[in-house]
């Protein structure tokens, strides 16, 4: 989270919020939160999750269109939380911080589950993760905004496309990897069966499975208008990043995943050989946001730290994040 974001919240703001939602004191519970600020409360006997962003980072219009796109695949059958309205009937409040600019309180639906990393992988549930995101990417190609201003960016006008602006200038090399690769992305064709409107963030991590082996997906936060190979790409990123990947896993994560993609979604198979692209843009992606979050010369958390560990030798050596022939798992997708 950016300083001057942390710094301009108070528990004025909070309080704020919860009137707008009608949440009593005492109901409320700080979870913590990467990029917002977190909260899970109770009302009228159900459970909710209520998101304090800022302006300085998404529009109040941009967030509009992500609790519309989260409601519309929540109509569609796709397992999401969905967003719930305020008091005042709106999908997000805007709360002055008294510095020019908006916190941004939206809430959602809390869902039932635990971490899967708690569950333990199967090849059930990675082919239950391939459908979940089939079933998004197809629905999608219909989706129509209600309201025309609240629409999520496209691609190459996204925030999440300009992380290399916190890298210090001493990194001029990787930009220029950084670059280059946007570049090749950038003349990928556009069409309704390969582009629309993703996740753009859809690892474990923003997912919880129940009892009967159901996943949910939640944070759309950066959800964007990009290609549909992109979402798998980074799928595989989060599966495989911070460990020393051991391609015989990747092999079969990929069989089950794509399989269970392949039952809710046609995607032509000629795109596997793009996921390269992609897994270079978020490695390097997450390379600016790690310099911009952390002191990268002292890193506690050690996730981070393992990502890091020789991170600015490869990308600046141009290693694939990971050595696959992608275009060999054409199969996979029949």
């Amino acid at each position: 989270m950016e300083s001057r974001i942390r710094e301009r919240f108070n528990q004025n703001i909070l309080a704020q919020a919860m009137q707008r939602y009608a949440v009593a004191e005492g109901k409320i519970r700080e979870l913590g939160g990467f990029e917002s600020f977190i909260h899970s409360f109770e009302r009228d006997s159900g459970h909710y999750i209520l998101r304090i962003s800022h302006s300085l980072r998404r529009s109040e219009e941009l967030i509009r269109g992500e609790a519309d796109w989260i409601n519309y695949l929540a109509a569609g059958g796709v397992p999401v939380a969905g967003a719930v309205m305020s008091e005042n009937g709106n999908l997000v409040e805007a709360i002055d911080d008294g510095h020019g600019g908006h916190f941004l309180a939206t809430a959602f639906n809390k869902i039932d589950g635990r971490p899967i990393h708690e569950a333990g992988w199967s090849p059930q549930l990675y082919r239950t993760y391939g459908k979940l995101l089939g079933k998004m990417h197809v629905l999608t190609k219909n989706y129509q905004p209600k309201d025309p201003l609240a629409k999520r960016p496209q691609w190459e006008g996204s925030a999440n496309t300009e992380c290399v602006k916190h890298l210090p200038e001493t990194e001029s090399l990787v930009r220029e990897r950084y670059w280059k690769v946007m570049e090749q992305v950038a003349a990928l064709p556009r069409d309704k069966e390969s582009f629309g409107l993703i996740h753009y963030d859809a690892h474990s991590g923003n997912m919880l499975v129940d009892n009967d082996g159901r996943l949910c997906l939640f944070d759309f936060d950066d959800s964007l208008h990009s290609w549909f190979v992109c979402d798998i790409a980074i799928v595989l990123f989060y599966m495989t990043a911070g460990k020393e990947p051991d391609i015989a896993s990747v092999g079969e994560f990929l069989s089950h995943f794509l399989s269970g993609y392949a039952e809710e979604n046609r995607l032509d198979p000629k795109w596997l050989k793009e996921i390269p692209h992609f897994l270079k843009i978020r490695e390097i992606d997450l390379y600016a946001v790690i310099h911009r979050s952390f002191d990268v010369n002292n890193i506690d958390n050690p996730w981070v730290a393992g990502f890091m560990k020789g991170r600015k030798e490869k990308i600046e050596r141009d290693v694939p994040f990971l050595d696959i022939d992608f275009g060999a798992l054409a199969g996979l997708l029949p």
